[in-house]
């Protein structure tokens, strides 16, 4: 894989060719999606134009996790440098047995691994059953406190019984991120009382359904904020231009890490600055550096 250059190129319009005014890490990026199989390179270049120098890839299931860490080791000493999470996803949590459980464990060991996850709970759609759920993100909280890797969450619709499990594990795990966070006011302080991160996405940049987060972001402590795209899905719905094929990608973190800085009242550079550290020294992804 060549080294990726600092520009752009013709997949996106020049009007979202946007710069941030500081290095980014995008916490959330699922780079092993099949719409990323044929110009990956090219994803991976326009990130590194846009001013992304991390991408976590995140790992929803075995085989997926597998391949992310496999596209972080070919990647390895090239920008944007990558990393992986390693989890079960609560729609395949009725998957979980001893085998997959054995699986996590040595993924886990491996120095691309950043994190646990994603894993956690969602009531929304319920693909698995509630209480599969809830035995495979038990099951991977314990994953968690073994390995000492912070945790990589998914919550959906169900933050009361989320806050209730995080609770009682919250003396024995490290850290731990709720990614996408898309909840309310009251599920929010609870997560911020028990000393999570949240992660962000384009959802706020959503006229349909991301009013109220926008209420919220200024909640957020700084050292606990931190930004995702969440790529492929959640493609900010308020670009400036049409998108080819409407995929999101790494290269568009710019525009949601100026949509919070907006709604937060601070300057985008001060935001995209104090995102970053949090996400390295969340993901000790300085750590990383020297293992690799």
């Amino acid at each position: 894989m060549a080294e990726p250059t600092d520009t752009f190129d013709d997949f996106l319009p020049e009007a979202l060719q946007r710069v941030s005014p500081a290095p980014l890490v995008d916490i959330g990026a699922n780079l092993t999606h099949a719409s990323f199989a044929n110009d990956l390179d090219a994803v991976l270049r326009r990130a590194r134009a846009a001013n992304v120098h991390e991408l976590i890839l995140t790992g929803t299931d075995r085989e997926h996790a597998e391949q992310a860490v496999e596209l972080a080791r070919r990647h390895a000493g090239l920008s944007p440098r990558l990393y992986a999470t390693a989890g079960v996803h609560p729609h395949d949590a009725s998957r979980w047995d001893s085998s997959l459980a054995a699986a996590m464990r040595e993924l886990h060991r491996q120095p691309e691994v950043v994190a646990v996850g994603e894993c956690g709970l969602d009531f929304n759609r319920n693909f698995s059953p509630p209480a599969a759920q809830e035995r495979a993100f038990e099951a991977q909280l314990g994953l968690a406190v073994e390995s000492g890797l912070p945790l990589f969450i998914h919550e959906r619709d169900a933050g009361s019984r989320m806050l209730e499990m995080l609770k009682a594990w919250r003396d024995d795990i490290s850290h731990a991120v709720v990614h996408c966070f898309t909840g309310e006011r009251a599920t929010l302080h609870g997560y911020l009382d028990l000393d999570l991160h949240i992660g962000l996405t384009g959802w706020l940049c959503d006229e349909r359904r991301g009013h109220h987060l926008r209420e919220l972001v200024g909640d957020i402590p700084t050292n606990r904020l931190m930004l995702e795209t969440d790529c492929p899905y959640l493609l900010p719905r308020n670009l400036p231009a049409k998108l080819k094929g409407r995929r999101h990608e790494p290269a568009l973190l710019p525009w949601i890490a100026a949509e919070i800085a907006h709604w937060r009242g601070d300057d985008e550079a001060t935001l995209a600055s104090a995102t970053s550290d949090t996400s390295r020294r969340f993901f000790r992804l300085n750590a990383s550096h020297e293992e690799t």
